[in-house]
């Protein structure tokens, strides 16, 4: 049945579209932005990266970040997710508008990586 917990949450789960939406901050407590969506590997399932979009007003103007999944942590205190990072890292980090959302081939994944010091799998 749609809306029931064990669909959208339990202690270890939680449903793709309750994160979306969902709150970044970095350890100061500063809000970075918000999921946006999360990009899932095709053959072995797991989430390789959430989008964040950050800046803009209502939608217009945001810039979007993919930030390695295993960069973020949840924090249940702060309601949202934990990531290690101080908001000027995002000048020099991957971003693309919505108008311009990138190839997600080897070589757009590749740089997300390198920037971000992911080793490759």
């Amino acid at each position: 049945m749609a809306g029931d917990i064990a669909t959208e949450e339990t202690t270890r789960l939680i449903s793709s579209d309750k994160v979306e939406g969902t709150a970044v901050y970095n350890h100061q407590g500063e809000r970075l932005g918000t999921i946006e969506n999360l990009m899932v590997d095709k053959y072995d399932g797991h989430v390789s990266y959430a989008v964040m979009s950050f800046g803009g007003f209502i939608g217009i103007g945001e810039s979007y970040y993919p930030l390695p999944w295993r960069k973020l942590t949840y924090s249940p205190q702060m309601g949202g997710y934990v990531v290690d990072l101080d908001a000027r890292v995002l000048d020099n980090a991957p971003s693309y508008a919505a108008s311009q959302e990138p190839a997600w081939d080897r070589d757009y994944t590749g740089r997300v990586d390198q920037f971000w010091m992911i080793p490759p799998v």
